[in-house]
């Protein structure tokens, strides 16, 4: 019941005095695209804040409604990612973020000087992740920063971003990590669309969206299957490279056709395009016990079984040009015996990006690090 009441004010204490002109206003930084466009229309334009000027004064930009709700939907999704991984045996780990070597391989990486030894930020957990797997914790996960070193200036590229990483032993075949990747995610975006109904409303005033497609039991396609689809719909594809992005979101567009989903994983892919610890298959080295997931036609989620073998691990590592001696630890933990193992990585900004199905990973990022923002 609501009762009418009257304040009567005695005293105001002032906790801190702000500047008289703010650098944007809350009420501008809150305002929806189709809002300025009805501005537009009526004549009396309204103003629009572009995204340097959020960034650059972030600290109130997250002042709006939308903003507030998307960092909220960032904590619980961390939060079910956490306890749904504790509830299956999982244990949550903390791996360094300063490596002697590259844990990926190639140039996206950040080298620094070390105490006089050269040195270089973790692009990803995995190569102690599986050294925890070794050690015989079995069921590993870790949220925690990643850094890769992109030229790409895009808008799902970020040079620092907090990835969610899980690593597993496998009893009979790497089915079982897309297994698990299954479960967790559509519990995580089950639990989201009923515990965040708020948070959601608030995002979509601001950026309007359709909620996200997903099956209860998530689609499975062979990377076979997938360049089939795209060549079918006349896309030309190399069937032993890498997607790039266009064919991504037409492959995307093409599965949401046929088979009314946003959210499926794409697994087999070609050797050649895999990290350099990935296993090839038994059947045809030329492809991969690997998948990727997509939610909307945008890769969230790369995952594989791993080599296990220290002479295989050697082999790969040279081809790809990576110095052995820098992981020679890493290899080393693999000559004590090692279990069947696989796992996954998922950045935790592009999950909700794409959930929410906006349209740049900077409105997901609380303080943005890209290959041209360095503050605040």
């Amino acid at each position: 019941m609501l009762l009418q009441v009257e304040i009567q004010v005695r005293k105001v204490y002032c906790i801190d005095r702000a500047l008289a002109i703010l650098p944007l206003r809350v009420e501008d930084a809150a305002r929806s695209e189709a809002d300025i466009e009805k501005s537009l229309e009526s004549g009396r334009p309204a103003v629009r804040v572009n995204q340097d000027t959020r960034l650059n004064n972030r600290y109130v930009d997250i002042r709006t409604p939308a903003n507030q709700a998307i960092f909220h939907i960032g904590d619980e999704l961390e939060h079910l990612f956490r306890g749904k991984l504790r509830s299956m045996g999982f244990v949550g780990i903390h791996t360094p973020k300063i490596l002697a070597g590259s844990s990926e391989g190639g140039s996206a990486v950040f080298r620094l000087d070390y105490k006089g030894q050269p040195a270089c930020l973790a692009q990803s957990p995995q190569l102690h992740k599986q050294m925890a797997i070794c050690g015989d914790l079995r069921r590993v996960f870790e949220v925690g920063p990643v850094f890769r070193a992109e030229d790409s200036f895009t808008h799902r590229h970020l040079c620092e971003f907090v990835g969610l990483d899980v690593e597993m032993e496998i009893n009979e075949h790497y089915s079982e990590i897309m297994d698990l990747v299954d479960e967790l995610f559509v519990f995580i975006f089950t639990e989201l669309n009923e515990k965040c109904k708020k948070e959601l409303e608030a995002v979509g005033k601001q950026y309007p969206f359709e909620p996200l497609k997903f099956l209860e039991k998530t689609l499975r396609l062979t990377f076979e299957e997938g360049i089939q689809m795209l060549k079918e719909a006349g896309v030309e594809v190399d069937p032993l490279g890498d997607l790039n992005t266009e064919s991504e979101r037409k492959l995307g567009q093409l599965v949401l056709e046929k088979y009314n989903t946003e959210f499926y994983i794409l697994h087999r892919y070609p050797t050649a395009v895999r990290p350099f610890y990935t296993m090839p298959c038994a059947d045809n080295p030329v492809y991969s016990n690997s998948f990727d997931v997509f939610i909307r036609g945008e890769e969230i989620i790369s995952g594989s079984q791993r080599v296990h073998i220290p002479v295989d691990l050697e082999k790969r590592a040279g081809e790809r040009g990576i110095d052995v001696k820098t992981i020679s630890t890493y290899i080393d933990s693999f000559r004590y015996g090692a279990p069947l193992h696989g796992g996954f990585g998922v950045g935790l900004e592009r999950v909700i990006m794409l959930f929410c199905a906006l349209d740049n990973i900077r409105k997901t990022s609380l303080f943005t690090r890209d290959s041209q923002r360095l503050s605040p």
